[in-house]
This record gives C-alpha cells, structure tokens and sequence, in this order.
C-alpha cells in the first residue's frame, strides 16, 4: 500500500498538523464508539508531540493509551519510554487517559511476554491511532536489522501481540507490539524529522529486504494506509 507523505518546513507546522491529525481521530472514534485508544513510540522525536497533546482537550478518560515498544528497564529510568509518556504525555488533560505499560516486575524481558499479553487485553481493538518512529538503522518499534526475533514479529499469521527482542544496542533487552497487532487500526502515523531520515525514508522505498530495514514491512503491508509526517 502506497504511503502518504505529508512534508512541512518546520517542525512547528508539522506537529500542528499532526497533532490535528490525532485529535480528529480520537474524536471521531468516541462518538462513534465511545471510547478511543493511541499507541505511541518512543525515543527522542515524539517529546514535543507528547507535549501539545497534554494541551488538547479531549474527554480523555475514554481513551487509552499504550506503547509501540517498551526497554527493558525500570519504569523510572530516563531510558524508559513509559518514563518518557508519563513525564510528557500523561499531564495536563491526558491525566484522565488509561495507560497500560509494557515493562512488569519481571527479570528479563522473555519471562514477562506472559503478563503483557494479560494487559493487552484491555486494550480495546481495533486501535484507533498507532503512531510509529524509525531509527537511523530503518528499524521500528523494537524491529530491528536481522535481529534472531524479527521473522516472528514481523509474521502476520503469528497469533501473538507481543514478544520479547533484542537490540545490539543498550538496553539490549526489549518488550515489542507485533507487526499485525500493529496494523490493527484504523489510522497509522510514522513522525520523522530531519533530512537524514526523510533520506531513508526515500531509501526504504526501494527495492530490497524487510531484514535490512524493517520499516519496509509497515511502508509494504497492505493492510492500513500509512501517513507520514516529516518537517
């Protein structure tokens, strides 16, 4: 399916559009459903995001929000992305918001699959927005280049919603939505910024291999059209 590119020369357009984007979607979910949940990345890029959205007025109490990945560290480090959505996200208005995170008291990221499994089920389906990011190595959510778990989490027929991966990065251990857990939503967002990763974007496009760059795998599904925004 062919991605829709949404390009702005500042960043500032950008997440106005953006954030617009989300809030239609939110909103046209709970009048028409009662209820609406978002599912959010992690990492650098979606500060600023997280930060206006705080801002909107929503009935948040009908949405629930999650995330895309979570690593495999205290939920009070900086390196953790539920720190991240609690510091910037879950303030102002989305206070109201349920969250559900992926990180449990287990040890390692494999013995707590179970648990996460548990809590997505209260995550209502299909999604109302997931909103991805992408890495310099073309990686998303914890999909990363060749890693020993990513035919598994890319499998459509997998029947599971999370599994365990690893990064060659730290924090190596990770906790990753699946490709088809995923895909159903109504509304797919990746929010890029910079020309580097417009560059591999464009990149991506090209011919060649989901394990060489696995955001390939979200750009080539066929399932729900793909919105990208860039500034």
């Amino acid at each position: 399916m062919k991605s829709r590119l949404y390009t702005f020369e500042n960043k500032e357009s950008m997440l106005s559009a953006l954030v617009g984007r989300i809030t239609e979607n939110i909103e046209s979910a709970i009048k028409g459903y009662g209820y609406a949940s978002l599912i959010v990345s992690g990492g650098t890029t979606p500060k600023a995001l997280f930060q206006k959205l705080s801002s909107v007025s929503l009935p948040w109490e009908k949405v629930t929000i999650s995330l895309v990945d979570e690593r495999w560290v205290d939920v009070s480090s900086d390196e953790s992305n539920e720190f991240l959505v609690q510091k910037f996200l879950l303030r102002n208005r989305v206070q109201r918001a349920r969250f559900i995170g992926l990180k449990t008291g287990h040890a390692h990221a494999k013995d707590g699959v179970v648990e996460c499994e548990k809590r997505l089920d209260a995550l209502a389906s299909p999604h109302t927005v997931v909103v991805l990011g992408m890495g310099n190595d073309g990686h998303t959510a914890s999909f990363f280049p060749h890693m020993p778990e990513l035919q598994k989490a890319l499998d459509m027929k997998s029947g599971v919603r999370c599994i365990a991966a690893r990064s060659t990065k730290p924090p190596c251990e990770r906790v990753t939505l699946t490709l088809p857990f995923l895909l159903n939503t109504r509304n797919l967002i990746l929010h890029i910024e910079g020309e580097e990763k417009l560059c591999l974007f464009r990149r991506a496009q090209k011919e060649g291999s989901v394990y060489d760059m696995p955001i390939r795998a979200v750009m080539r599904q066929n399932r729900v059209p793909l919105e990208v925004y860039h500034a």
